[in-house]
């Protein structure tokens, strides 16, 4: 393929954490430019898209892997890969998130919708599959599938 064909892409370390506890290493591409935003894209981004799969390399083995997004029960990546308008504007709840197979995670979920639709629970039930959650050091974004339980926490 000719280089001038190829989509320059920004390579992020992302820890996906599996149904049942599991935690794997991977490295995730996206692109310098997003589609729906300005910037770049974001690890968000490639979770809310319509795909079924997800590119990345296992860090432990150095293979090429497959992640099949509705499987993934959270991602966490450091804060850089993403910053964008919806992590720090807009309404914003802290919040403890307790998935089906009972891992907690804890932070604040950012977030801007219409006036008639800004409640958390409408944010929850918005039509994107993962919710943006800001931890202390990392960003998570969880699986709404894999959620039991959202509570704010002051």
């Amino acid at each position: 393929m000719s280089d001038e064909l190829r989509v320059p892409k920004r390579r992020a370390q992302v820890e996906v954490l599996l149904p049942g506890g599991a935690a794997r290493q991977v490295t995730v591409f996206l692109a310098e430019f997003a589609s729906r935003h300005t910037g770049p894209e974001r690890l968000s981004d490639l979770l809310n898209a319509a795909d079924d799969f997800v590119p990345a390399v296992d860090v432990l083995t150095d293979s090429m892997t497959f992640l099949n997004r509705h499987g993934i029960a959270a991602a966490r990546v450091a804060r850089e890969w993403e910053l964008g308008e919806d992590l720090s504007g807009g309404d914003q709840h802290d919040v403890e998130i307790t998935l089906i197979d009972g891992t907690m995670l804890r932070g604040t979920v950012a977030f801007t919708m219409p006036p008639e639709r800004s409640r958390l629970l409408d944010y929850l039930n918005d039509t994107q599959p993962f919710v943006r959650l800001a931890e202390k050091e990392k960003v998570a974004l969880v699986n709404k599938r894999h959620i039991a339980r959202v509570a704010k926490v002051k």
